[in-house]
Parts: structure tokens; sequence; C-alpha cells
């Protein structure tokens, strides 16, 4: 259901997408993201700063393309696109650990998508991929977190958040 949602939110975005590789126990998958390529979209994936700031994209060229990288991820090998291409997003895929009705989003902590997400076009949907039971009515949030506008659920499917 992720990656069919995935793919059928991508087709109806302009631009490129911005997506991720889950670390862990994040919902998604290298074949969710492997799926958007394959569909004919251009795909950026984040790649950490040397220090803490904005994260900077990279095209995503196929599973054989990547490299270890901080924080357990896997990144591109490719050329750095800097942290304001995320701009040209026609859509946004974030991970999260949770998400409440309102669109504010539990991360890991490391602040990096909080920095990373002001820089999107306000027309691309920013949505957070999460198992059903990972929303949740609401979660505390400071003045730096950045809401996101939907959620896409395993079983639910497309959900919006906030004033979407």
């Amino acid at each position: 259901m992720l990656t069919t949602g995935a793919v059928s939110l991508a087709d109806r975005s302009l631009g490129p997408i911005c997506a991720y590789l889950p670390v862990d126990i994040e919902p998604g998958s290298p074949a969710m993201v492997e799926a958007l390529r394959e569909a004919g979209h251009t795909v950026l994936l984040p790649v950490v700063p040397a220090r803490p700031g904005p994260l900077e994209w990279a095209r995503f060229d196929g599973l054989d393309a990547l490299a270890s990288g901080p924080l357990g991820l896997l990144q591109p090998v490719g050329r750095r696109l800097g942290p304001a291409m995320i701009a040209h997003a026609g859509l946004v895929l974030v991970p999260a650990l949770a998400v409440d009705l309102a669109g504010r989003r539990l991360g890991r902590g490391g602040g990096y998508y909080d920095r990373t997400l002001p820089l999107a076009s306000p027309d691309a949907p920013l949505v957070v991929v999460l198992n059903d039971e990972e929303l949740v009515d609401e979660l505390p949030s400071d003045d730096h977190d950045h809401p996101v506008t939907a959620a896409l659920l395993a079983e639910a499917g497309i959900t919006p958040l906030g004033n979407s």
C-alpha cells in the first residue's frame, strides 16, 4: 500500500520527488523509492551535511549507487545538489516516528528535517510515511517544528492533516 500510494502521489506532482530510504523500523522501503524512479520520476534523496543544518539532496540513480552515510543512512554517491533543491520538489516524502492530526511530526531528534522543510515550495505536499497506529491525536511541539500536510498510512492510505 505504501509503494502504491507514494507512486500515486508522485504521479499527481510536478517536479522531482524528495524521498528517503528508511532506517531501522521506519516505514517505507528501498523498493518504494525504486518504484518511484521506475515510474519515471526524478527521485532525490537526503544527504546529511558535515555540520548540522538543512539536508542536502542528490539524485537517486538506483540501489547500486548508494553509500553508507551518517546516522545509519544510505546516501546517493552522485553530485550534491544543495539544500535549496527541495524548493523544486513537487512532493516531499518525510520519515517520522509519529504524526498528529494537526500535522506535528515526531522525528528522530536531529532537527535536520525541521531545518529543511521550510525550504520546500509552499505548494508541495509534505507527506509523512507511517504505519496507521503512528497517527495520533496530539503530539507536543516546539516553535522550530515544521508541520506536514498529510500522512501516507500503510492501511488507510492518504490522510490530510492540519489545514491542508
